[in-house]
């Protein structure tokens, strides 16, 4: 290996369908965490990253020291086990679900079944709707050498040499199937492995799989070092106080409490004093809160999977949470990242309106002549007289269909160029069944509405193509095809008619047609122009239609420099352009003079519309009245990412302006950003292109996209969207998150804080790689407004209301440590201890946390404002904390003087005294559970009979324990685990007592009350009512998205001949026989297919 070349040398060996590669490299795919041998290491590691797991397994080494416990060791051990447990079982099963098997490969295709080494490949699975693969080298050999770039993640990149018989022989990213793609209509194919596993390139692509946390969880190890501080700080007073107590009281009182021997010192007992308090006051941490966790999250993720209103009935396919520790953070999402084909848009492009010579079709009028919209009950157009329509298309204008029907001269030559200018492939395997496959959806809608109105695209050959005209077969000679490019934005073919005249037939972005018009074509351009401002007001994307009927001298003359230049070696593509040029632009003036047959004649346009899904526009509006702002990340180019910005309401008709940076150096973007952000709106867009991002400007980037209303970044590869939303996550500390649908979405969905997979038309790997995937973007308002919010509401309160009853529980040992020689006594009966947070008190804050809503999803919906405060994290933070610890200490301090002053020197009426340390413990602890049931009472807000049974049947299941634990038989026959023989009975009938839980109630309540009285809940901000402006804006181009193939098809070498009968052809073809037809990668969600093929 040269690391200086990075190249690698592959031996090959006998082709064999089934590849047998010798490799060291493992070529198995792994997308899970965890495997057999490191599940048990590497997720005790993690759940050790928790500060409270680790905090209790030094408590539990504490406690195995006799002179210091004060707990029996089994206290802290069972209950760190039964967490680990089920929190590893539950990442297993998360991981289980994200496992994806399966030892493939990227390969170098040698040959295949199907005439000139041509395969059909579907790359749904691949890439989004630019990757395409044009033909293959037909190579047979036995052995060779192939020497290759390394392994990298440019999936429109590969460099090799294919060294056989001597002879050398260049390859490149058209001579390879990427892992990912799927043959189809293949029999069999050769090839040879070049790269394996995770060298692939699509595994190159999709990053690391890293284990996320949500903010709450950092906020967790935060807050847990706090309380290991102030643990720490109590324990350090209590010791001090022992040693004190040692020194002026405990000394002299050795004959009745003696020092154990290796207790020298009042100093010495006050440090061992130290660390009995640091387990005694260890349910400041309770172990609990984290399992308590999981099952709130477990539960949060039920009601995803649940949901009827997220089920997509067309696929059978449900909302799932595909992680369970996610749930809160969806309703913290600052920032939402989009991929937009098949993310936002379905990609489904409908033949909707044309104008025609200046003639406007496609709206549709009652019988008193009113316009009315479309809609479900609008009677459609009968094609019945063409038996070659396709079914399922759909027109409602049927002066259109009248016109055809009349022989409108402008009509007809339309549909005839719509049927002649394109480079879709037709397959037809049963009589009369056409099905059409199209370098893009564009051109698919395009061709079936000529095939619908009577111009039937049936066949084509290299040299032919065979167009049904109104139910005669004519047969055009294709003379040339100029090829689309993103610098020319439209294309042409030139061919010859049955009657002998040559034509030229254009389409492509209006802004470009407009400049090649012939002056006589003013008036009827104005009209038109017209007809395109209606269109780009209701959104629809826009294409021009012209032709040129051409001189039989001149175009042999330009075919003649045309077949010169498609031999050049250099500078190909410039001079290609230029003569396309010639015949599209330069003579249509100077012939205009010279001949007037010979000019570039416009006379229609018409629209397609590129269908979003379903409730795209509606979900985006309601997400920015969040304050979520949504950025679309895609691989298309500028023009077409703009409109769809427009219709999905990301960019709307009122905002101030659009930024767009130009720059493709450090210096050049500085300086725009800079310029920009000194005129800087808050109604702003800004428009970024890939290259903005390969400068050290990440900061100045971020500064300036945060300030914009929205962002559209375009032709960005798989890694450049995971890059931008890895510098959003840098500088903004907000919760992200990412959607998309393709293989090239993977790689943002891991970057991104929440990955969501939309289940589309590109396959498996965006949902396979998500933590939640749905069929519809419009689910993600549902996802995030009503779970999202419910989550992140819930676990706060969970939060608050589980420190709160802790410190009340806990610190009630610090009061009494002062009435108690700092001894390290519990205030509580042992058992009481161990039931506190599993029993008494579990189910209460586990009804609370799924259950509860403050608003119900109607409302969230309405009212998305409420959504608000979990982005700046309102409901839980450090300040939070502060008021819960302030709150449990204050309900400490009552719950113990309450009680204290009740009892003290109280008498009970035969004269015996109940102020005993058992009556007292069972006093102080069923105050403590009222209180804390009344507050989690206080707290809910949406009650059901689930959460009635688990508040108030808790506190009775306390009094049936408490008679059981204390009855005679009980304590009679274990005495030394159960010591308060019947103080159950004789403490209830203390009037004492009652006395003491409704003063303690009162006292801890009253102020809470006060305070939700006290507290407005600020009102939902004043809807502003926008103007709305007519928009001028149109698509500025409208049918492919990349270099098309032309050349592919003139070659002749991806297409079998078809017979032609002399009657309906002007030009005899012998041995011409219909085939399926190897195409280009057709850059939709719907499954593409590709042909791979000798390009010669």
């Amino acid at each position: 290996q040269m690391a200086d070349l990075l190249f690698r040398e592959v031996e090959s060996f006998v082709p064999l369908i089934a590849l047998v590669f010798f490799y060291l490299q493992n070529n198995t795919i792994k997308t899970s965490r965890y495997n057999v041998f490191n599940f048990l290491p590497l997720n005790l590691f993690e759940q050790f990253q928790r500060l409270a797991n680790a905090y209790f397994l030094v408590l539990l080494f504490l406690q195995l020291i006799p002179q210091i416990s004060s707990l029996a060791w089994y206290t802290t051990v069972i209950p760190l086990m039964v967490v680990l447990s089920i929190t590893a079982v539950k990442d297993a099963i998360d991981d289980m679900v994200k496992w994806l098997p399966g030892p493939l490969a990227d390969i170098l295709l040698l040959s295949s079944s199907e005439p000139y080494s041509l395969t059909y490949i579907e790359t749904a699975e691949l890439d989004g709707p630019e990757i395409t693969e044009p033909g293959l080298f037909l190579l047979h050999f036995s052995s060779g050498k192939v020497t290759c770039e390394s392994p990298n993640n440019k999936l429109d990149k590969f460099t090799g040499i294919l060294t056989y018989k001597g002879k050398d022989f260049t390859l490149d990213h058209d001579k390879l199937l990427l892992r990912g793609c799927i043959i189809r209509n293949t029999d069999w194919c050769y090839g040879l492995v070049i790269y394996t596993g995770p060298d692939t390139k699509l595994m190159q692509n999709c990053g690391k799989s890293t284990f996320k946390r949500t903010h709450m969880d950092h906020l967790l190890n935060v807050l847990v070092v706090w309380i290991f501080l102030f643990l720490g700080s109590m324990c350090f007073i209590l010791a001090i106080g022992h040693g004190i107590w040692e020194n002026k009281k405990g000394y002299y009182f050795q004959n009745y409490l003696p020092w154990e021997e290796y207790v020298p010192s009042s100093a010495v007992s006050a440090i061992l004093v130290f660390w009995s308090y640091f387990i005694i006051l260890n349910t400041m941490v309770p172990i609990s809160l984290y399992v308590s966790v999981e099952i709130i999250r477990l539960g949060n993720s039920c009601y995803i999977n649940w949901d009827r209103k997220m089920f997509y009935a067309p696929k059978n396919s449900p909302a799932q949470a595909r992680t369970t520790t996610l749930n809160e953070e969806l309703g913290q999402v600052k920032y939402v990242f989009s991929d937009k084909t098949g993310t936002l848009t379905q990609n489904i492009m409908v033949f909707n309106k044309c104008s025609i010579n200046g003639m406007f079709y496609g709206h549709v009028y009652d019988k008193k002549g009113m316009k009315v919209e479309v809609s479900e009950e609008t009677e459609k157009v009968d094609f019945s007289y063409n038996k070659l329509a396709d079914p399922k298309f759909s027109f409602y204008d049927k002066t259109l269909v009248e016109a055809v029907k009349k022989g409108d001269r402008w009509v007809h030559l339309f549909f005839l160029s719509l049927s002649l200018c394109h480079t879709v492939m037709s397959e037809e395997k049963v009589e009369g069944k056409l099905v059409y496959q199209a370098q893009s959806p564009d051109e698919s809608a395009l061709v079936t509405a000529a095939r619908n109105f009577g111009f039937v695209f049936r066949y084509r050959t290299s040299e032919t193509i065979a167009v049904v005209e109104m139910g005669e077969t004519k047969v055009y000679q294709l003379l040339a095809i100029l090829d689309f490019s993103n610098v020319r934005k439209r294309m042409s073919i030139v061919g010859r008619t049955p009657e002998d005249r040559v034509m030229l037939f254009c389409k492509g972005a209006d802004t470009i047609l407009c400049q090649l018009l012939h002056p006589s074509c003013r008036f009827l351009r104005d009209v038109t122009m017209e007809h395109l401002d209606d269109f780009a007001i209701e959104g629809l994307r826009t294409l021009m239609v012209a032709y040129r009927e051409l001189d039989n001298s001149f175009f042999q003359a330009w075919s003649k420099k045309h077949s010169e230049v498609c031999l050049s070696l250099e500078n190909r593509e410039h001079k290609m352009s230029n003569v396309y040029e010639e015949i599209e632009k330069d003579l249509m003036l100077s012939c205009w003079v010279e001949l007037n047959a010979v000019m570039l004649s416009f006379f229609l346009t018409h629209s397609i519309e590129d269908k979003l899904q379903d409730g795209v526009p509606e979900t985006v509006a309601t997400l920015n009245k969040a304050q979520i702002k949504m950025w679309v990340l895609t691989g298309d180019k500028q023009e077409t990412a703009v409109n769809i910005a427009y219709a999905c309401n990301i960019f709307e008709e009122e905002m101030d302006g659009m930024f767009i940076v130009e720059g493709k150096n450090n210096e050049t973007v500085l300086q725009e950003l800079r310029a920009f952000l000194g005129n800087l709106k808050c109604g702003f867009v800004l428009m970024l292109q890939a290259y903005a991002l390969e400068g050290n400007l990440e900061l100045e980037l971020v500064r300036t996209a945060c300030m914009c209303k929205g962002v559209i970044c375009c032709r960005m590869t798989p890694l450049q969207k995971a890059q931008v939303v890895e510098m959003v996550k840098r500088y903004k500390k907000v919760v992200t998150l990412a959607i998309g649908d393709g293989a090239n979405d993977v790689s943002m969905i891991k970057a991104a804080h929440i990955g969501v997979g939309i289940s589309g038309q590109e396959g498996m790997q965006a949902m396979l790689n998500s933590d939640y995937a749905f069929s519809q973007f419009h689910y993600l308002q549902r996802l995030l407004l009503v779970h999202g919010r419910w989550s992140y509401n819930r676990m706060c309160k969970f939060l608050s209301y589980f420190f709160y009853k802790n410190f009340a529980f806990t610190l009630v040992h610090f009061w009494y440590a002062f009435f108690s020689g700092f001894s390290a006594q519990t205030v509580y009966d042992t058992w009481f201890i161990t039931f506190y947070n599993l029993v008494y008190t579990s189910l209460p804050v586990l009804g609370l946390s799924l259950f509860d809503q403050d608003v119900n999803e109607t409302w969230s919906l309405r009212f998305p404002e409420l959504y608000e405060p979990g982005q700046h994290n309102l409901y839980f933070n450090k300040k939070e904390f502060v008021k819960c610890l302030v709150h449990g200490i204050y309900s400490s301090f009552v719950l113990f003087f309450i009680p204290m002053g009740t009892i003290y020197n109280s008498v009970r009426s035969d004269g015996k005294e109940i102020s005993d340390y058992q009556s007292f413990s069972l006093i102080v602890q069923t105050s403590l559970l009222w209180v804390v049931t009344m507050q989690i009472a206080l707290e809910t807000t949406y009650w059901t009979t689930i959460s009635h049974i688990f508040t108030w049947g808790s506190l009775g299941f306390y009094f049936c324990i408490l008679f059981f634990l204390y009855s005679d038989g009980l304590c009679l026959m274990f005495p030394n685990l159960f010591q308060f023989l019947g103080k159950a009975m004789n403490t209830l009938n203390l009037p004492q007592m009652w006395l003491s839980i409704v003063l303690s109630v009162v006292l801890c309540i009253l102020p809470v009350i006060g305070i939700h009285l006290c507290t407005k809940l600020p009102l939902p901000p004043p809807t502003r009512t926008k103007l709305k402006y007519a928009s001028c804006r149109r698509s500025a181009y409208a049918f492919s998205h990349k270099q098309g193939f032309g050349a592919l098809i003139t070659s002749g070498k991806i297409l079998r001949s078809r017979n032609l009968t002399l009657g309906s052809v002007f030009h005899t073809q012998s041995n011409h026989k219909p085939s399926r037809v190897p195409h280009k990668h057709i850059p939709s969600r719907h499954p593409s297919q590709v042909y791979l093929g000798n390009s010669g």
